[in-house]
């Protein structure tokens, strides 16, 4: 059964239709431009701008000619039934009804006192049940003080936690040392184990992916190397993670292999080898402790040293590339400070003249500033501003090893011609 088309006139429908007619020819409405009237009952004046035309209210208070017997007559309000605005037939047969005008009859809105209302007062905002507070930030009062970020050193760390850490890491190192010898290495290969994880997480921004397993498996033997059997086996155990690395990386595939094998002998060289001899140090018959904690003043009083100094006279930035807040100043005071107090140090424990023990402490304070920078270098390249946050006012572990790592391969061949190990 088909239904009736509704469209099935042969009238145009759509946009071919032609547009309903209006039901008066009001001449305003039709389309076409807009021209301002000429002179005669209808004008408004010439400076009233192009656009300007009088209001309805305007219209009604203007007087005008009505055609019907009565003369002439103005209206404060609006026309009577059948009268358009100025009480005229419009042509065509057609007249204007109230329809057109809705709001005519409404009077107009006037300016009216308000000294007869009441004063409007703030009231007070409803209390929050305890424990609940208000969305938006509080604003501060003489109850509660604004809240303020805490208070870094001019050195740019939290100096209470910064020196909390220090001295925990120094009795982690000393008691050992000096109670439990072989302790010591657990935590030398511990200290090890975390730098490299620091280091391999720190050189993946750089899209480098050296394999872990391996170099921390390596690292620690090397350790252990150095410890027993001295510089010699340290360098096999080298040779022996780098080759080790290299196979194991061949299991990923040949993409990137070379940058992934360089960024794994960067680290393999700069922690586990350098903390080599640390072991060796701490290895020594006899008197191994005290050589280990001669090194460890050494580099203590040089960054003591430095940061006192540079905080109190530093002005001439030392590296501004590299490390802005090092100043020239402040490497004074680091060598000033190591010299003094190694010569010291090393007449006491090692009956060394003070001028030998001077220049052991001035060399091991320019060896733990290029440390620092060195470190610091690699951290700008890589983008990074610490190598963890492991150590709160430190960073990570190798921020704290930068400078020791330098120092200890300084302080072994030194106090190898100062004060040659017997036996």
């Amino acid at each position: 059964m088909s239904h009736p088309d509704p469209y099935g006139s042969t009238d145009p429908r759509g946009w071919d239709a032609p547009a309903p007619a209006l039901p008066w020819p009001e001449t305003d409405l039709e389309p076409g431009p807009w021209r301002r009237p000429g002179p005669g009952p209808d004008a408004w004046p010439a400076d009233a701008g192009a656009y300007a035309r009088p209001t309805d209210r305007e219209a009604y208070a203007r007087p005008v000619t009505d055609p019907h017997p009565g003369g002439p007559r103005s209206y404060d309000g609006p026309p009577p039934a059948g009268r358009g605005p100025r009480g005229d037939d419009r042509p065509g047969g057609h007249q204007r009804s109230d329809d057109e005008f809705p709001t005519a009859h409404i009077a107009p809105v006037r300016d009216e006192p308000t000294d007869h209302l009441p004063a409007v007062r703030d009231e007070p905002a409803a209390e929050l049940p305890p424990g609940r507070r208000s969305k938006g930030r509080r604003r501060a009062s003489a109850e509660r003080p604004p809240t303020t970020a805490p208070r870094t050193s001019k050195a740019g760390r939290n100096l209470p936690a910064a020196i909390g850490v220090g001295l925990g890491l120094g009795a982690a190192i000393v008691v050992p040392l000096f109670f439990f010898l072989p302790a010591f290495l657990a935590v030398l290969a511990a200290a090890v184990a975390i730098g490299i994880w620091e280091m391999a997480r720190a050189v993946r921004r750089s899209g480098a992916h050296p394999p872990l397993a391996p170099l921390v498996a390596g690292g620690v033997i090397m350790v252990g190397l150095a410890w027993f059997a001295g510089p010699d086996a340290l360098c096999l155990g080298l040779l022996v993670t780098v080759l080790g690395t290299m196979i194991w990386r061949l299991g990923d595939g040949p993409g990137n292999y070379q940058r992934d094998l360089t960024a794994a002998t960067l680290i393999v060289v700069y922690v586990p080898f350098l903390a080599g001899f640390a072991a060796m140090l701490a290895a020594a018959p006899d008197d191994g402790h005290l050589r280990v904690l001669v090194t460890l003043v050494a580099v203590v009083l040089s960054d003591t040293g430095g940061y006192a100094a540079g905080v109190a006279f530093g002005k001439r930035p030392m590296a501004p590339k590299i490390s802005p807040k090092k100043s020239w100043e402040g490497f004074a005071g680091s060598v000033t400070a190591a010299a003094a107090g190694s010569a010291l140090l090393l007449w006491l424990l090692f009956d060394v003249a003070p001028w030998w023990g001077a220049l052991f402490g001035m060399a091991i304070s320019g060896a733990a500033v290029l440390g620092d920078l060195a470190e610091s270098m690699i951290k700008r390249d890589l983008g990074v501003k610490d190598m963890s946050n492991l150590l709160p006012g430190h960073g990570g572990l190798m921020d704290r090893l930068d400078s020791i790592l330098f120092a200890v391969p300084t302080a072994y061949l030194l106090l190898a011609v100062f004060v040659p190990v017997v036996g």
